[in-house]
């Protein structure tokens, strides 16, 4: 049921353990409190750690008309206009000697560039989300030498230690998770973070922080979270991100983005009219 809008202007959800189920669907639920939240005004942008396709196919699902920000804050495409809007990529500097080091030794790495995901024949699917035609095989990672990569994917417990020790000394964004006994690390250049993009985003927008409201489950989603005038942790977050911001609503499974949305954007009435 739709009710008075709070001083909310702006939702930012993370996809992943957030708005998306654990078989990436959309509970009916989250639907009708975006679909509410839309209708009065508010707008709606997901933030994400995937590349641009998924996002995207889910933004114009959902009917939502702001640029996406994936890539953990590396990339912000202008879908609708098939424009980017904002592109930080791994410096070639650091990124090469980590390429080359990770085919020498074999390591699990899924490179990132121009949106779409390199890895060489033969590697191991860890996930589902890691096929389609956004990813492609190569031979080589000589085969894209040369580019800068969006951010690159450090793939399962072996190749993350390895990673860490060879580079974790390199002035580099190490953002590392884990999904039961999967682990990853993705990479990306220090200034590429989601709180920074949906910063930027928020300044073209003249939304102030104080009226956004934040989601996410995730260690990169807590500064996201913390800078947001409402910053809102998923019930199935790791307790280091349940105890990193204010509030709390419920996992994942059971329509915790709808929750969130119907007590702090779409609530039947305000604080003055209870008192009234």
């Amino acid at each position: 049921m739709l009710g008075v809008v709070s001083s909310i202007d702006l939702i930012a959800l993370d996809l992943d353990g957030t708005l998306l189920n654990p078989d990436e669907s959309i509970s009916p639920a989250n639907r009708a409190a975006i679909a509410d939240a839309l209708a009065s005004g508010v707008r709606v942008v997901l933030v994400t750690g995937r590349g641009v396709d998924t996002p995207a196919l889910i933004a114009r699902d959902l009917g939502l008309n702001l640029p996406v920000i994936c890539a953990h804050g590396a990339l912000t495409k202008d879908f609708v206009q098939d424009r980017v809007l904002g592109h930080i990529p791994v410096p070639l500097q650091y990124a090469g000697p980590m390429i080359e080091y990770a085919e020498l030794n074999e390591l699990a790495l899924a490179v990132y560039v121009e949106e779409r995901f390199f890895r060489l024949e033969g590697a191991h699917r860890y996930m589902d989300d890691q096929q389609g035609p956004s990813w492609q095989d190569l031979t080589s990672f000589t085969e894209i030498a040369g580019r800068a990569p969006t951010f690159m994917r450090f793939l399962g417990h072996d190749s993350v230690e390895a990673m860490r020790e060879a580079f974790s000394d390199f002035p580099l964004h190490f953002k590392y998770e884990s999904w039961g006994e999967f682990e990853e690390c993705a990479v990306t250049s220090r200034e590429a973070t989601k709180k920074h993009a949906l910063e930027r985003l928020c300044a073209d927008l003249q939304i102030p922080a104080s009226r956004i409201l934040a989601v996410g489950d995730s260690r990169n989603d807590v500064p996201m979270m913390r800078w947001a005038g409402i910053g809102v942790a998923m019930g199935n977050a790791l307790p280091e991100v349940r105890n990193a911001v204010a509030h709390v609503t419920d996992a994942n499974t059971e329509d915790g983005v709808a929750r969130a949305i119907e007590r702090y954007v779409l609530q039947p009435k305000n604080d003055q009219e209870k008192s009234a």
